[in-house]
């Protein structure tokens, strides 16, 4: 195996450890229900993806939640809530990725890739709460929301990705700052 490749399989691995030590640290959201929290273990997926490519992210991802579900398990017996992250992860990392390509690394093409991939995330994420995830999680847990799954996407789980993708983006933003030259550096030696 050439020195690349390994170093790249090291990255990720490192990379996906803190990005699963990240998922500890959460908050909720006041208004939100309790299974919505923000984490910030998406912005390890974002690096690596900038400095590796988008196969680098996706596995970043993939491990981070294939370590949690292994350790911390699921209410409803499979991984429905880690595959939601890993989905969500998805939608908000690559198009950030492939449009900051695009703009070729300007501080305005992560500004428009972050935007972006919020709004992917936002969107296809209520679909896919609205079509798959609350029905699944309802019959699994027999649990009767109050509303209709349009409302609960609409007052809960748009608003919801929007700021998530906001504070994450933001903090991704302060980071890369100071983070450029080194990410720089890194892709140069791949």
């Amino acid at each position: 195996m050439s020195n690349s490749k390994v170093r790249m399989l090291v990255s990720v691995s490192m990379l996906s450890a803190l990005s699963y030590l990240l998922t500890f640290i959460k908050f909720p959201l006041p208004v939100f229900p309790d299974f919505l929290t923000i984490d910030f273990s998406d912005i390890p997926a974002m690096i690596g993806a900038f400095i590796f490519g988008p196969l680098a992210g996706t596995l970043v991802l993939l491990i981070k939640n294939i370590i949690n579900y292994i350790t911390t398990g699921s209410p409803v017996g499979f991984p429905v809530g880690q595959v939601a992250n890993f989905v969500a992860g998805m939608l908000y990392v690559m198009p950030m990725y492939y449009i900051y390509r695009h703009f070729k690394g300007s501080k305005r093409g992560l500004l428009v890739g972050i935007g972006t991939g919020t709004l992917a995330m936002t969107l296809f994420m209520s679909l896919f709460n609205y079509i798959i995830l609350l029905p699944l999680y309802l019959k699994l847990l027999n649990f009767d929301l109050g509303v209709s799954f349009a409302k609960a996407v609409v007052v809960s789980i748009m608003p919801f990705n929007l700021i998530k993708g906001v504070l994450v983006g933001y903090l991704f933003m302060l980071m890369f700052g100071r983070l450029k030259k080194w990410i720089e550096r890194q892709q140069l030696q791949r």
